[in-house]
């Protein structure tokens, strides 16, 4: 019961933060400092270098999958390099940024939960009973459906999922 209450505090803490940085490629591809909501915040405003996103799209490998990018974040891989190559420093919109952070957050708390990336990936990708059996990444494409995919996987987290 211990371990489980940590886990939990890690998740809902810098721990959370920390989680959603490091799938962004940490403070060296994020090219700041964050430590907590604020520091996100500021570092959103100011544009989320693109290649926070590829980092991204290379650890939730489901992200490369049909067009889930393009729906979760507003973006092609394609599109993706194209800008990363005409655009000197290659940085998103705000809400582009704000939407890859809430998406990497997602995933980190999904990770926290289920156990692995590979394992949050495949189960980010299958029906899920509490989704009314839709598939979590499809609901990425709203903030309503991010929201019912973080709230599915507190459910899950405190063992209350339907």
């Amino acid at each position: 019961m211990v371990a489980r209450s940590d886990k939990m505090k890690t998740s809902r803490t810098a721990g959370g933060i920390g989680r959603t940085v490091s799938l962004l490629g940490g403070e060296t591809v994020v090219q700041a400092k964050v430590c907590n909501a604020l520091d996100a915040h500021e570092l959103l405003l100011r544009g989320l270098p693109v290649g926070a996103l590829e980092h991204l799209a290379s650890k939730a490998e489901v992200l490369k999958e049909r067009d889930a990018l393009n729906r979760a974040i507003g973006m092609s891989l394609t599109t993706l390099r194209r800008r990363k190559a005409k655009i000197a420093p290659p940085r998103l919109s705000v809400d582009q940024g704000s939407r890859c952070w809430r998406v990497a957050k997602i995933f980190a708390h999904a990770i926290d939960v289920i156990g692995s990336e590979e394992a949050a990936g495949a189960w980010m990708t299958k029906p899920a009973i509490g989704l009314e059996n839709r598939k979590p990444v499809d609901l990425l494409a709203t903030y309503p459906g991010m929201e019912l995919v973080e709230q599915y996987l507190t459910q899950i987290e405190y063992g209350v999922y339907i």
